[in-house]
């Protein structure tokens, strides 16, 4: 890890924002060294954290709250006592590849105060308020924790409904039938002022430069399937609510679809540091006070 940076200073909310790292250590260490080179206020992450496949595993090192304990954990106690009172805020949320049971660790990490798991909560940074929500529409995949309806119970072609799948922690059936993100969002709100508002998301809005699946010519019996992949009730909540800030993950090739990691609706600046090259992590550089201005560096990774 390097060592911070001599007498930097920032006057404004500077955050690194990173998301979809599924549990690569290299990608971590990237992470962890542009924050102690940079010094950031909060190091924000945006789901799929933890190893893909933990349902597979059975308590060995590859499992999620493992890696949580063993790699991800010690590697910010590492981070904090190389930065000291520098150290930044960790924000983050998991995804619908992460097990709902990897809470646990996440929590104890929270006790210890190197990081806050914000799904479902409101945190404060400075002079803005942090959201975060990890849930995402169906999808194709089996595991459930973090799945929601979207805005009704439709789900689409080729995908499995949310009580249909696995579930490493157990939810009531009929609670799954009524939960929507739409409904969600209005509870996690709750009709608050979101001028100064960052929404810490897994899933991208709907038909957005962020939501762009790589689906071209793909049905499933015989019907065509919908290239975006976003959320309906996040787009609709973005067009009224009109947070300062939204981040989003979730679809690896957007970017390299759409050729944009970022977009707009309204006054809301979106930015993505979903990235399918294995090669390189998308960390997105953004102030709080200048969201207007955030660029992605493709860091590269071994």
């Amino acid at each position: 890890m390097t060592a911070p940076a001599a007498g930097r200073e920032s006057s404004g909310t500077p955050c690194l924002f990173a998301s979809d790292l599924h549990g690569r250590p290299a990608c971590y260490e990237a992470l962890l060294d542009a924050a102690a080179r940079d010094c950031p206020a909060a190091v924000l992450l945006g789901g799929d954290l933890l190893p893909s496949g933990g349902l597979l595993h059975t308590g060995d090192a590859g499992a999620p709250g493992a890696f949580v304990a063993e790699l991800l954990l010690p590697s910010l106690a590492r981070l904090r006592e190389a930065l000291g009172g520098a150290y930044p805020r960790v924000l983050a949320v998991l995804g619908n590849d992460d097990p709902a049971t990897a809470a646990a660790a996440l929590a104890a990490g929270e006790k210890a105060g190197l990081l806050e798991h914000v799904h479902g909560r409101r945190v404060t940074l400075g002079r803005f308020a942090v959201y975060g929500y990890a849930c995402v529409p169906p999808t194709p995949f089996l595991l459930k924790d973090w799945e929601r309806y979207d805005v009704s119970r439709f789900v689409d072609p080729g995908a499995v409904p949310p009580e249909e799948g696995v579930r490493t922690v157990p939810v009531d059936p009929r609670t799954v039938r009524r939960q929507t993100i739409a409904r969600d969002l209005e509870a996690l709100t709750d009709g608050e002022d979101l001028s100064r508002a960052v929404m810490l998301f897994h899933a991208p809005p709907y038909r957005t430069l962020l939501d762009r699946a790589a689906l071209d010519g793909r049905t499933v019996d015989g019907v065509p399937l919908d290239p975006h992949v976003g959320s309906i009730a996040i787009r609709r909540f973005i067009e009224a609510r009109q947070p300062l800030l939204t981040l989003h993950g979730h679809v690896h090739e957007s970017a390299r679809l759409t050729g944009s990691w970022r977009d707009v609706i309204g006054r809301t600046a979106m930015l993505s540091a979903a990235h399918d090259d294995p090669a390189a992590l998308a960390l997105v550089h953004v102030d709080l006070e200048a969201p207007e201005h955030a660029w992605r560096e493709l860091v590269p990774v071994r």
